[in-house]
């Protein structure tokens, strides 16, 4: 795996947002940024040819042109250009297993004609091995910012089956960004602790006090390891999507866990990530894991 943040490039409003936040993530991390343009119809690159018969001229002004932009705006950090002359979402799959981290642009439930968009790029935040970011196109005024109005990075915990590469990438990254960290569990009411008036008083306590326990219990390593970074933590007795998608409000960043792929199984996306890539409106991370 080498040391790059790999961002996919097509020119789209959304992906050059992607562009802006990976460099800054990048910038924060000491790594370096691939800007990664793929088209199958890319051909091999000319000896001395003028612009005008270069059939792959808009390529590479595309990935010129952001190189340039973020390069004023972080002086310091190394950026290349990679064009691929493969299908996007195969090139950006091989890019992501090589990388510490692909990030995408999206347009959360809008429909764009975008070419790393809905046909690649959820495929590949279920596919890759590695984790994924998908950031939303700015709009208005807030176009061409990185940062959200709330600096701090939100980590949906289910407790029972949050891998060690979940929970290693959002306490590295709140470190890097020197932001807290807010870890969220979300929890269905069972049935039996209803009452007409919403949720039985004890039954609410016990079951917070459950969960937090537990929750007290997953993070006390990833505190010890990351002493710098400041912990919160969240219960809230709501379906987990629910919850963390009202929690990442406003938020700079949210991480959610993928399952890695079972011998057999297909490539999936569970309730919370589903929730998350299409209802959150902050940047989101979705990490696989055992």
């Amino acid at each position: 795996m080498q040391s790059v943040v790999t961002v996919g490039l097509d020119g789209s409003p959304a992906s050059l947002a992607a562009a802006r936040w990976a460099a800054d993530e990048a910038d924060k991390r000491r790594l370096t940024l691939r800007l990664l343009h793929a088209w199958p119809l890319l051909t091999p690159e000319p000896a001395h040819a003028p612009a005008e018969v270069d059939q792959n001229y808009w390529s590479k002004r595309l990935v010129h042109t952001a190189r340039a932009e973020l390069q004023s705006r972080h002086p310091g950090l190394t950026v290349v250009g990679s064009l691929v002359a493969d299908d996007a979402q195969e090139a950006l799959l091989h890019a992501a297993s090589e990388s510490e981290m692909t990030v995408l642009g999206s347009r959360a439930m809008e429909f764009v004609a975008s070419y790393f968009l809905g046909d690649v790029s959820l495929p590949v935040v279920a596919r890759a091995e590695r984790p994924v970011v998908l950031v939303r196109a700015a709009s208005g005024a807030d176009e061409g910012s990185v940062s959200a109005p709330d600096e701090r990075v939100v980590v949906a915990l289910k407790l029972n089956g949050s891998g060690d590469d979940l929970l290693d990438f959002a306490f590295h990254t709140a470190a890097a960004r020197d932001v807290p960290l807010l870890a969220v569990h979300g929890r269905s009411v069972p049935l039996h602790a209803r009452v007409p008036w919403g949720v039985d008083h004890d039954a609410a306590e016990e079951m917070t006090r459950d969960a937090r326990q537990e929750m007290s219990k997953v993070l006390r390593p990833w505190r010890e390891k990351y002493p710098q970074v400041h912990v919160a933590d969240s219960i809230r007795l709501t379906s987990p999507a629910k919850a963390v998608v009202q929690a990442a409000e406003g938020a700079a960043l949210l991480v959610v866990g993928r399952r890695g792929h079972r011998h057999g199984a297909g490539p999936r996306l569970d309730a919370v990530a589903h929730a998350a890539l299409h209802h959150g409106r902050c940047p989101v991370a979705v990490v696989p894991h055992d």
